[in-house]
């Protein structure tokens, strides 16, 4: 039987940073991890190139049924504190909109650093290996492909059930049953939308079409682009919107597709004008879009057509109502929402309130951040203040 202090389940962003500051502390670390590779999610982060943090994480960017969960672990580790460590690498990065911070280089940057924490820390990392049984006596007694190993404290970051092809399960969400704590129901989140057979070959025709918008969700609003797919929706303010709602099953969301400009004003100032409706209309928008959208009406004048029916038109730009009938899954979902009740952790250790040093970190647990390096941040923050305790 292989013995330790602790062990970390799960080698992508979380349980990374949990091995390397658990083993910083001088704990004996054991990382396992059921698939061949490391940090999966941070090396198709980004384009490649990792989404790593966001300069303006706050609790007020992350969906909880307890809102004030994640502040105690934002705090302890920061996004100021992970940027330091990238930057005792000499890990050249940029800022590209909205405070996302991406590596210059490549995304495996951000991994071999881990790692190198963890090297450092002597973490004995092992591949490949599956846990079948997790057992608590005295300490706790993991059965695994590896052999049975011990140790006082267990971590649990396996992550949620977003892109199943990368090693998403559903083990943390077993284990956390299996010891008696409660699980929110789950479902995708940062996922494009569907749209019903009704309207699809609307979206077929706008299909490669992104514009710049806000997409609103009763009373949650997101302004970035949007993309038409031969589906639905796609894009950053659709991923974000996705995130809030209760179901995808007959809701509706509002896209304004001109957050700038008012096109009832557009038209009053143009009153007079002879440009057709339509011609006017691809001042502002892709030409697909005008041509797809057009009713009988975009032929005629603006001179021709009363006030009424002009802000008709204008209202179908500004308030573009969107019947949603499902989504694209886990399968592209960026992350999970629901999971592993915070009502069952400490705030400032992630430990479990009912099992002595049993640990939830990361996705698994119900804390979901907005798109845009949030999530990891979430990671980099749980694991630390689980690695502090452990």
């Amino acid at each position: 039987m292989n013995i330790c202090d602790v062990i970390v389940i799960g080698a992508g962003a979380a349980g990374l940073m949990a091995a390397a500051t658990a083993a910083k502390r001088g704990r004996r670390v054991i990382l396992i991890e059921h698939t061949n590779k490391i940090g999966e999610k941070i090396r198709i982060s980004g384009g490649g190139r990792s989404n790593f943090t966001n300069l303006f994480a706050s609790p007020k960017n992350y969906i909880s049924r307890n809102p004030h969960f994640a502040k105690s672990a934002l705090a302890s580790y920061t996004q100021h504190d992970f940027i330091k460590l990238v930057e005792s690498y000499n890990i050249a990065y940029h800022e590209k909109t909205l405070g996302q911070l991406f590596c210059d280089g490549s995304s495996k940057q951000i991994i071999n650093m881990l790692l190198s924490e963890c090297q450092k820390g002597q973490v004995d990392v092992r591949l490949n290996c599956a846990v079948t049984n997790i057992a608590k006596g005295d300490h706790f007694k993991i059965s695994t492909s590896d052999g049975i190993l011990s140790a006082e404290s267990v971590i649990i970051a396996t992550g949620g059930l977003s892109i199943p092809p990368i090693g998403a399960t559903d083990f943390g969400y077993k284990i956390a049953r299996q010891f008696g704590l409660k699980v929110l129901a789950t479902q995708p989140a940062l996922v494009p939308l569907k749209v019903p057979p009704s309207t699809l070959h609307m979206f077929t025709s706008l299909s490669g079409i992104s514009v710049d918008a806000i997409a609103s969700y009763h009373d949650v609003h997101f302004r970035e682009n949007i993309l038409f797919t031969h589906r639905g929706l796609s894009g950053p303010a659709i991923l974000q919107i996705s995130s809030y709602m209760q179901k995808f099953s007959k809701e509706e969301i509002t896209l304004n597709l001109l957050p700038d400009i008012d096109l009832k004003d557009e038209f009053k100032l143009n009153r007079n004008s002879k440009q057709t409706v339509g011609n006017f209309l691809k001042n502002h928008f892709p030409n697909r879009l005008v041509e797809t959208m057009a009713t009988p009406d975009y032929g005629v004048r603006i001179t021709e057509l009363k006030n009424n029916r002009l802000f008709e038109i204008a209202d179908s730009f500004h308030q573009f109502k969107v019947t949603i009938d499902g989504s694209e899954g886990y399968q592209k979902a960026e992350v999970t929402v629901g999971g592993i009740d915070t009502d069952e952790l400490s705030s400032k250790t992630l430990m479990s309130t009912k099992v002595p040093q049993l640990f939830f970190i990361g996705e698994v647990v119900d804390v979901t951040g907005w798109l845009g390096g949030y999530n990891f941040q979430w990671a980099w923050s749980s694991g630390y203040c689980a690695g502090q305790h452990c």
